[in-house]
């Protein structure tokens, strides 16, 4: 995996925090925290799609940003373990990833 798309998948985990945030932050320091998680994430989704098709990397984001919204949810706050919930997730999980793998890692210069 290339450099570019370990940018994006830390961004996805950082959007996973800015979403809790959003929806949990109470106390000025949790708001801050958000306010880092959401700076990182689209520094760093911005910074990839400079290298990599710029569709295909939102993509990967969202998707990734969704499922670990989900998960966390459930492990972090009680959210209930619903299966078919599940499923739909790891259909989007098949998703990204099926982009990823027929996407051209051209990273080497900037895409134009």
């Amino acid at each position: 995996m290339s450099v570019q798309w370990i940018k994006v998948v830390i961004a996805s985990i950082f959007e996973v925090g800015w979403v809790i945030g959003l929806t949990h932050a109470s106390a000025w320091y949790e708001w801050l925290l958000t306010l880092v998680c959401i700076y990182v994430s689209f520094y760093l989704m911005i910074n990839a799609g400079k290298y990599l098709p710029v569709g295909t990397v939102y993509a990967i984001f969202v998707g990734l940003g969704a499922f670990g919204t989900v998960i966390s949810e459930m492990i972090l706050f009680g959210e209930p373990f619903v299966p078919l919930k599940i499923i739909f997730i790891a259909l989007i999980l098949i998703g990204v990833f099926g982009l990823k793998m027929v996407t051209d890692d051209n990273d080497n210069e900037e895409v134009k």
